[in-house]
């Protein structure tokens, strides 16, 4: 087979750049902790920017509703240019307002349940002090507090603390730390959200500008596409992600009120909240609302947390991807499948973008497979 120049110049660059490749990934393998540490390092780096796109995300769902709606038959230019700031600020708002709206409800409660704890402890305390030695070992574990040597658990006790008061101290600084440097990044990704939101347009012309520009023509506009249908399904998944947390939160109330709990509309609240958050929320909601309980009858504590435990099963087995199937175009055997897969490569964040990528895959490989099918049912075209 005769080849021209330009033929076997494409195959050289074609081969040389297989051998690159072969032999980054031979040297990464070859240097796993080496590799590791440099990603990590990049990832501290730029995490301020990559909090400030996760914000934008968010921000945009609520943000291009309300702008949309926002005197949508103006004429008048200052009406227009204010149109997204005030959108951004009512967004801003209603998320901001909701969390401070659930914390005010919740955390005095919590704050009287501790107090009830303490005094019930002090309570048992006082009592305890005055009761005799036959009445204390026939209470349960009465042997057990007449028979400890108190004076050298608490000398053990100093000892310890003494001993390890330099890592305390050193925790201490340490968690101290880490705290102001999460606050500073928290704000700066925060600014970096405001600044993406204001010029996503400018934004995205200069990066589709510059795929086309470096990208093979086909491979770049598929990139393209494929950006815009993770956009949208993004999108979606975060109004579902809302939709289902209500729904939780309104099941949670309903069901508490019906078997007669206390603080039905907090627990609630709590749990529509938390819900938002994979994996970690669920059990955030029924460790606060079943301590709360507890205060008043630790039987219907326990009976909370069953309640909570089963309407949690019937939630993310069969509520939760008929929702989400409506919202990303993906069956709910495919979005029980992502989440499960998701949350055991990534964990939280891993539930939290499975849908999403899993999502534009089944889409992209749909419409791939229409395409082949096409062809292959018209192979003159």
């Amino acid at each position: 087979m005769n080849m021209t120049p330009e033929k076997r110049k494409k195959l050289s660059r074609w081969l040389i750049g297989i051998a690159t490749a072969c032999i980054l990934i031979f040297l990464g393998v070859q240097n796993l902790d080496t590799v590791g540490k440099a990603v990590s390092w990049v990832l501290n780096l730029i995490m301020p920017m990559l909090l400030g796109f996760a914000f934008a995300l968010i921000l945009n769902v609520p943000m291009r509703f309300f702008e949309s709606h926002l005197w949508r038959k103006t004429s008048k230019p200052f009406l227009k240019k204010m149109r997204r700031p005030i959108a951004y600020i009512i967004s801003l708002v209603l998320i901001i307002g909701i969390l401070v709206g659930v914390i005010c409800l919740i955390i005095p409660e919590l704050i009287n349940a501790v107090k009830i704890i303490a005094q019930s402890v002090i309570d048992f305390i006082n009592k305890l002090s005055a009761m005799d030695e036959a009445d204390i070992a026939k209470m349960p574990l009465g042997k057990f507090l007449l028979d400890a040597d108190w004076d050298k658990i608490l000398n053990t006790l100093q000892d310890w603390l003494k001993k390890q008061s330099g890592t305390i101290m050193n925790t201490v600084f340490d968690t101290v730390g880490s705290l102001v440097g999460n606050v500073v990044n928290f704000f700066v990704a925060f600014v970096f959200s405001i600044y993406i939101l204001f010029s996503k347009e400018t934004l995205k012309a200069q990066t589709t500008r510059l795929i086309r520009a470096w990208l093979p023509k086909p491979f770049a506009e598929w990139s393209l596409h494929a950006a815009q249908v993770m956009n949208v399904n993004f999108r979606n998944f975060v109004s579902g992600q809302s939709l289902e947390a209500v729904i939780l939160g309104s099941l949670c109330f309903i069901g508490m009120l019906i078997l007669r709990l206390p603080y039905a509309p907090m627990v609630g609240a709590l749990v529509g909240v938390t819900a938002l958050i994979p994996v970690v929320g669920a059990f955030i909601g029924t460790i606060v609302g079943a301590f709360m309980i507890l205060t008043v009858s630790p039987i219907k504590a326990v009976i909370f947390v069953i309640f909570l435990l089963v309407l949690q099963q019937i939630e993310g087995n069969i509520i939760y991807p008929k929702v989400m199937g409506s919202r990303v175009n993906l069956p709910a055997m495919w979005i029980l499948a992502a989440v499960t897969i998701g949350g055991s490569l990534a964990g939280a964040i891993g539930m939290l973008l499975a849908v999403p990528v899993t999502s534009t895959i089944y889409i992209l490989l749909r419409e791939a497979t229409e395409a082949r099918e096409k062809k292959l049912a018209n192979p003159q075209k």
